[in-house]
């Protein structure tokens, strides 16, 4: 009995001890399980809100609207449109397959465009977006909105895309935008910022310069989706800030009359302010409709830009450089008079050609000009003459005038990347860049601009500019950053020794085209509102045989290739100039039949707009 009584206590105390084991293992999980959910209901509660939100609630991130461009009366040169567009993230798509097979047919893509968004769709990840289309006309938009239903993962897209409503006009000055790439991404922090899928971006000119300003803010869209992903209602919309409105100097009538006096031909055209440095037009032709880079351009068109003999898409104006020829030669003579190696009585004897050394330097006219002193030499551009100033001058001190007047540096600095600084030879530079000691033979081609002399038609513009308006410093800019800079500058930095000499220089330029024997005379204008003055310039672009020389060919005789480039430089109204340009026309043959005649036209149009310009100047001063 007593073993009995024992072992049931024994048992009763197992039990209990296993109870209370039990129970306390029980006690610290229910405590473990309140401290959890405590944890989770309290203390991270802004966490699992925040996730839950991100699976309730999603973002949607707009392309910015781009800051426009306006010419200097206000018209719109390169602005905005809304463009439909349709996304599809294939993480967010059910059966991809049936989607993608879906909007083929809604959309009737042809084969070889289906093969082009099941391409992208292998470039991209799962979770990125995919443009099936980023230009939709308003029917298949409208169709896609009416079967979203059956459309899990696609999402229509109103976005703001560019339009340049004067198509080729300006391409080569603003540029175009096109599809952001990795590298624009990675550059620019203004992309990065606000980067979403179809980012147009500037690739080149102006919209690539001013993309910072000009790209603006996203708008944000917040909205509801369901458990499917499907938007539910529309929960806060943030607008974002468009981008930066730029006016420009350029007024589009002259830059469209360049575009028209350039067709079907390869060169520049450049229009300036002599006063304010304004550049009125700079067309480089041939051009081509910058629209066609917005939504990629096509595999045809884009050959037939890049296999063009005329090379579209070099900037002529900024990039190509040439040989000045006789448009240096205001350059020349005023470097002559203001070393005092000439003075306007200085003769020299023109007889066709000059032998120096065994070395035979012909003049254009076969059987020479007689003798020329500086006036009728520049009248008449006698080669002759230009030598024997050349001789005498030496071509450092050409160097350094050529310099002043914005020959061999860049005319915008960093506006844009592309542009050359041309080549201003000196002795020291062919020392250094060639190991060579300079040869009198090369100082006397330079005179007449040819040899290793090498300019830019912005830069002859400028450099025309500076002699019009007296020879003073001017700053050349294209647009507008407030009210007061296209205002006349006050205080101009001289670029001469003696006034004098600017006034003999200018007189010359006005016999080349007002006298008779002039070079540009059937270009001239006798009414003295329109009335300019202007230097021709032809350039070779290969070495004259004897044989050639003898044969005398006309321009048309010559094939295309070989023949020489035209050029001319002016300014007008003479008795009041205002306006400077320089026109180059590659293989024109020469700039007395090819260039000057363009002149005409233009200082016509700029000077009945100049009115216009003044009042609209004067008005944006007062408003200040």
């Amino acid at each position: 009995m007593i073993n009995s009584s024992s072992d049931n206590v024994k048992k009763l105390n197992s039990i209990n001890r296993r109870m209370f084991i039990t129970g306390s293992l029980k006690f610290f999980i229910m405590i473990g399980i309140v401290s959890r959910l405590f944890f989770l209901q309290v203390k991270e509660n802004k966490k699992y809100l925040t996730l839950s939100d991100k699976n309730r609630i999603r973002e949607w991130k707009l392309a910015p609207v781009r800051g426009e461009f306006h010419d200097y009366f206000g018209n719109v040169i390169a602005g905005n449109f809304e463009a439909y567009q349709l996304h599809v993230i294939p993480e967010q798509v059910e059966d991809f397959r049936y989607v993608i097979y879906r909007l083929k047919d809604l959309l009737e893509l042809s084969d070889i465009e289906f093969k082009k968004v099941l391409k992208k769709k292998n470039e991209i990840k799962p979770w990125e977006t995919l443009i099936v289309s980023d230009n939709l006309s308003w029917q298949k938009f409208s169709k896609i909105n009416n079967h979203l239903y059956d459309l899990n993962g696609v999402k229509p897209v109103i976005s703001i895309s560019r339009n340049y409503p004067f198509k080729e006009n300006f391409t080569h000055l603003i540029g175009y935008v096109s599809q952001a790439n990795q590298d624009d991404i990675e550059t620019t922090q203004a992309i990065k910022k606000n980067f979403v899928p179809g980012l147009k971006v500037g690739k080149v000119g102006l919209e690539k310069t001013f993309e910072e300003k000009l790209i603006g803010t996203n708008d944000i869209e917040r909205y509801e989706v369901n458990a499917y992903g499907r938007r539910i209602s529309q929960l806060e919309f943030q607008k974002g800030q468009k981008g930066k409105t730029l006016r420009l100097t350029i007024d589009t009538e002259v830059q469209k009359l360049a575009n028209e006096l350039l067709k079907d031909k390869a060169g520049s055209i450049c229009v300036m302010d002599i006063y304010t440095g304004a550049v009125i037009a700079m067309h480089s032709s041939p051009s081509f409709d910058p629209n066609l880079f917005v939504f990629g351009i096509s595999q045809d068109d884009w050959e037939l830009i890049r296999n063009d003999p005329m090379k579209p898409l070099v900037n002529k104006t900024l990039q190509g450089n040439y040989s000045p020829g006789s448009t240096i030669k205001p350059i020349v003579a005023l470097s002559a008079l203001e070393n005092g190696i000439v003075n306007t009585n200085f003769t020299v004897q023109c007889t066709g050609k000059t032998e120096m050394y065994g070395q035979t330097y012909h003049c254009w006219k076969k059987k020479g000009h007689g003798y020329m002193n500086l006036r009728n030499a520049m009248k008449q551009s006698c080669d002759t003459y230009f030598y024997e100033v050349a001789r005498k001058l030496g071509v450092d001190k050409l160097s350094e005038t050529a310099k002043k007047f914005g020959l061999g540096e860049k005319v915008f600095g960093d506006l844009f990347d592309i542009e050359k600084k041309g080549l201003i030879p000196n002795t020291q530079w062919k020392k250094n860049a060639l190991g060579k000691g300079w040869l009198l033979g090369e100082t006397i081609i330079t005179g007449i601009g040819q040899g290793y002399i090498q300019t830019t038609p912005i830069q002859l513009c400028l450099m025309t500019a500076q002699i019009a308006n007296g020879g003073h410093k001017i700053y050349p800019h294209l647009v507008l950053d407030d009210k007061v800079n296209d205002q006349l500058i006050d205080k101009f930095t001289p670029l001469y020794k003696n006034s004098k000499n600017i006034k003999i220089v200018q007189d010359a330029i006005f016999s080349s085209t007002n006298e008779v024997m002039g070079t540009s005379y059937r270009s001239r204008i006798d009414n003295p509102k329109y009335q300019f003055a202007g230097k021709t310039g032809t350039a070779q672009v290969k070495k004259i045989t004897e044989e050639e020389r003898e044969l005398d060919l006309k321009t048309f005789q010559i094939p295309y290739e070989q023949r020489d480039h035209a050029l001319y430089v002016a300014f007008g109204p003479y008795k009041n100039p205002r306006y400077a340009l320089s026109i180059i026309v590659e293989h024109g043959g020469n700039g007395s039949t090819t260039a000057a005649p363009m002149a005409t036209k233009l200082f016509k149009l700029i000077i009945d707009r100049h009115k216009m310009r003044d009042s609209l100047r004067n008005k944006n001063y007062l408003e200040i």
